[in-house]
């Protein structure tokens, strides 16, 4: 198995993209451990997932990334694998409806929340020349018309960037650091927006591949860059979106 003795933390993986990557590592011989802030969901997603365990944390919280990391390391001694997969998603408001709340806890989630994990792992993934997948968006590569979800934007935009610093920072460790940005995909979080028939044909026509994608096809892409596939990669940014940014 690809990932066989290794270990993997996911953040955000009691559910969609989160999840299924879990799934998918701890099928290729990976130690996963997830976080999650919900309890009940934490515990029904490990239960589904073999070889796994969960630890209830809150991203916008030091005290808690300490713990989990800490955690991992008293109970299986190293880091492998980091998967800075944990956001939210803000209601769609033009920015001069934001209130400063608003703008400032999506950028705490999505931005500060990956800083956290990724400060408290790099002294562990330094020592297994581990690897960083950072989950992004494709709503950080370009604009869309109509897409009012500006502190998102900013946020996964940041994120690419980050993925490139710390690529270079990092790799005299030998440390990997890659980062995926996804198109729409069928999940908990696009739920609200595909409500109706017309929602979805509309969502599958703005991809060109004519479709929105699944969990499962991100987790294969983390897949490859968490393995020796792709050991000579890092510092790439891949776009898995069906066709979405590049129109």
């Amino acid at each position: 198995m690809k990932l066989s003795g290794k270990v993997a933390l996911v953040t955000g993986g009691s559910r969609g993209i989160g999840f299924a990557t879990a799934k998918i590592l701890s099928e290729n011989g990976a130690t996963v451990i997830i976080t999650a802030k919900n309890k009940e969901r934490l515990d029904k997603a490990i239960a589904e997932i073999p070889d796994s365990s969960g630890i209830a944390a809150d991203i916008r919280k030091s005290s808690d990334v300490k713990n989990v990391v800490s955690k991992i390391i008293e109970k299986f001694g190293r880091i492998d694998i980091l998967v800075n997969n944990a956001g939210m998603f803000p209601k769609i408001k033009q920015l001069h409806e934001i209130d400063e709340d608003e703008w400032n806890e999506v950028l705490d989630v999505n931005l500060s929340g990956q800083f956290r994990f990724t400060k408290e792992a790099i002294p562990h993934l330094q020592k297994t020349s581990g690897s960083i997948i950072n989950i992004s968006s494709d709503a950080g590569i370009k604009a869309y018309q109509g897409f009012n979800a500006d502190a998102y934007s900013a946020s996964k935009a940041a994120l690419i960037l980050l993925t490139k610093c710390w690529a270079l920072e990092y790799s005299k460790d030998k440390i990997r650091v890659n980062c995926i940005c996804p198109g729409v995909v069928d999940t908990d979080m696009t739920k609200p927006f595909l409500k109706t028939k017309k929602d979805k044909d509309f969502m599958d026509k703005e991809h060109p591949i004519g479709r929105i994608g699944q969990p499962e096809e991100i987790g294969k892409a983390v897949l490859y860059f968490a393995s020796d596939d792709a050991s000579w990669t890092t510092g790439a940014i891949l776009t898995v979106d069906g066709g979405e940014s590049i129109k």
